[in-house]
């Protein structure tokens, strides 16, 4: 009786102290370190090769699918070491409302995939929202938000879930968002992406999903994503990297970019 009592308290000790919210200066402390971790992680991520296969519906109100935009692509290096995207399969679009921009496309490669490294820092605000746990996995969740935009740039908006003991991102929600020419029509989703731990060691993107509402001025379009990243193998061996000593943590099971209105068909 004596033991199980003992056992029940160190338990809700140890929770307790686990849960314990940190001071201001550990999450600075914390921010620097996760941040330190996500440029040596996107600095890895340049010497591996993955599949990255996009998907976009236009969906009405019944939830009908009348418009696809899909394109597979193999990020790959040539044999001179160059780091290239190759197109392996793009069908015809469908779609019938909307039209992706080069805002879209940036997004997509760098938007919803989000890094913030060391040098990413300080164009953002970093604030701490609290603790979190995903899919069992303890988290620190930050609110993020340009401090200010420059043109032709593109930024992220919205929450991370940082691993409190990989100190690594694990989940990112928001959208893309940036300057636009005046009188611009361009919308934009919220998206959530997911990460998983490729060779043990760092949290890598692996599905992006977005189902929102595109409210343009003269109209509003329902669309669905999804973006799969699969397939990732590190090509080079170039880039060191040191492996802690702790157990990784568990990873999470595997789980628009429309951005403007198409012109009207002529009759």
């Amino acid at each position: 009786m004596r033991l199980v009592v003992t056992f029940a308290l160190l338990t809700a000790a140890a929770f307790a102290a686990s849960s314990v919210e940190p001071s201001s200066a550990q999450i600075d402390d914390i921010i620097q370190k996760f941040a330190a971790k996500e440029a040596e992680f996107a600095k890895a991520r340049g010497n591996y090769t993955y599949r990255q296969t996009a998907r976009i519906q236009e969906v009405d109100d019944g939830g009908s699918v009348h418009g696809r935009y899909e394109i597979v692509s193999d990020i790959v290096f040539t044999p001179e070491g160059r780091r290239i995207e190759r197109v392996v399969h793009a069908p015809v679009s469908t779609l019938q409302v909307i039209l992706l921009t080069p805002e879209d496309e940036q997004d997509l490669r760098d938007v919803q995939p989000f890094v913030l490294t060391t040098n990413e820092i300080p164009n953002y605000y970093v604030r701490y929202l609290g603790r979190e746990t995903l899919d069992e996995i303890s988290c620190y969740s930050f609110a993020v938000k340009p401090k200010k935009m420059e043109q032709g740039k593109r930024y992220f908006e919205g929450i991370v879930w940082v691993d409190d003991k990989d100190l690594q991102i694990v989940k990112s929600y928001g959208r893309g968002i940036g300057l636009l020419k005046r009188n611009s029509d361009n919308q934009f989703p919220k998206f959530e992406t997911y990460r998983e731990q490729i060779d043990g060691k760092y949290w890598f993107p692996t599905y992006t999903a977005a189902n929102d509402t595109l409210n343009f001025k003269d109209m509003s379009q329902r669309i669905k994503m999804t973006v799969k990243y699969e397939d990732y193998k590190q090509f080079k061996s170039d880039v060191q990297i040191k492996y802690d000593t702790e157990e990784p943590a568990k990873t999470p099971p595997g789980t628009g970019t429309p951005a403007t209105p198409a012109p009207p068909k002529k009759p």
